[in-house]
């Protein structure tokens, strides 16, 4: 392994720590891990654009944050992990920079806004218009929580700031092929 790419071990507090950003960071030149990792990227970011930044016909974040506190009644620490999920973590997973943190968030949000909105209107999406707007089923959700366990589970995969920072190998045993 390069000098260059455990340079970034040193701004880290201590190296237990550094191990625990190498597990977190290692990843395998998996084309179909990054395959997953930026299709996730591509369909949350503009999630997180419409709810932090009010772009594409979104609320904006107080908007976001007044109908998730307001609205759902959910707790203000959650719905601001909602809107840093969908846009920081868009972002991340774009890049490839933390894919499994940023996967995981991700994937609990789907899991969470399906559990509390989506069940129960079914398994599918409104395609046809049939149902009131908003009266979409789950089966959206299910295909992005399985986008996000890919990643989880593998990680951020080929062309990926993970595999620039962490290498191919890790010093704690795990090996990546």
């Amino acid at each position: 392994m390069s000098t260059s790419s455990l340079e970034w071990r040193r701004w880290l507090p201590a190296a237990g720590h550094a191990q625990l950003w190498q597990r977190v960071l290692v990843t395998p030149a998996d084309p179909a891990s990054a395959v997953a990792r930026i299709a996730l990227g591509a369909m949350i970011l503009p999630h997180g654009m419409q709810k932090a930044l009010g772009w594409f016909g979104g609320a904006g974040f107080e908007g976001a944050m007044t109908f998730f506190t307001e609205t759902m009644g959910m707790p203000w620490l959650v719905s601001v992990s909602v809107v840093g999920a969908e846009f920081l973590g868009g972002l991340a997973l774009l890049v490839g920079l933390g894919g499994r943190i940023a996967a995981a968030g991700v994937g609990a949000v789907m899991v969470g806004a399906a559990l509390t909105t989506h069940v129960q209107h079914g398994f599918f999406m409104n395609w046809f218009g049939a149902l009131p707007a908003g009266s979409e089923g789950w089966e959206f959700h299910l295909l992005a929580t399985a986008l996000a366990a890919i990643v989880v589970i593998r990680g951020s995969g080929s062309i990926s700031l993970d595999r620039l920072l962490a290498g191919p190998d890790d010093s704690s045993g795990l090996r990546v092929r």
